[in-house]
């Protein structure tokens, strides 16, 4: 099966959905899907600070049940349905420390914002998927998901894990359905809640900003490439795989991350 794409085009006709999609990688994606010609619906807590014309903002915040179907309304009424779904609303919310300083509420507000919100959308916007037989779904992971750091991001990194498990098992139960199920796991990224925890690591630390940067670094074993990603890269790499170039892509975990995990 021969495929020809225009870049610019290749999305014409398609009804986007970016969770998160106010800033940093959820904004860059945005960006990108708009770029190939999508109609691009952004959802965040809080509206943008400034205005962007080239994208649909519905304020909604996804650990809420009762917000994630007003949402599902104003799409059906403002657009009728998506045709892709990117999961990226998450976060690393709780203290390092390990297992000793986190509560049950750390645990569960955790799992709330990466795991479940995630599920929560999935269940909601499925079915009129399923109805017209196509669609593509994008969970944002971590390499966090494959390499926990017990003393900086132990829940998130189980979140993580536990949202790379289900959206493998998605994948296999909706690929009858022409509807594809993929995962990005992006390394260390600057966007601002990384930048900030950065910030927060030297003022702790009591070391300057590159230095902690070094340091964090070096707590993933070393990014090879010695950089952390632009929010733009994995973008791309998004644009990609909603495309239709990646037409028999499903079930798998992309990581971008400079080399950094230790594993094949």
């Amino acid at each position: 099966m021969e495929i020809k794409s225009n870049y610019n085009t290749e999305l014409e006709g398609k009804i986007a959905l970016v969770t998160g999609g106010t800033k940093g990688i959820g904004k860059a994606i945005a960006e990108r899907l708009y770029q190939a010609g999508a109609v691009v619906i952004v959802t965040a807590r809080n509206e943008p600070e400034l205005e962007n014309t080239k994208t649909h903002f519905i304020a909604a915040d996804l650990t809420v049940a009762n917000d994630v179907l007003k949402l599902e309304e104003q799409i059906a009424e403002k657009f009728g349905t998506i045709d892709i779904l990117i999961n990226n609303v998450g976060g690393l919310t709780t203290p390092g420390g390990g297992y000793k300083v986190l509560t049950d509420s750390h645990w569960e507000n955790e799992l709330e914002l990466n795991l479940i919100s995630a599920i929560r959308l999935d269940r909601t916007l499925l079915p009129k998927m399923q109805e017209k037989k196509s669609g593509v779904i994008i969970h944002i992971s971590s390499v966090a998901g494959k390499q926990a750091l017990w003393n900086l991001n132990l829940a998130y990194a189980v979140s993580k894990a536990a949202l790379n498990s289900y959206s493998k098992a998605l994948s296999t139960e909706v690929a009858s359905d022409g509807i594809r199920v993929i995962t990005v796991a992006p390394g260390a990224t600057k966007t601002p809640p990384m930048l900030k925890f950065v910030e927060d690591f030297a003022l702790s630390s009591g070391i300057k900003n590159e230095d902690a940067e070094k340091e964090l670094m070096k707590h993933v074993g070393g990014v090879p490439m010695g950089r952390m990603a632009e929010p733009e890269e994995v973008a791309d790499l998004v644009g990609f795989l909603v495309s239709p170039r990646a037409s028999y892509l499903t079930g798998s975990i992309y990581a971008i991350d400079g080399g950094s995990l230790p594993v094949i």
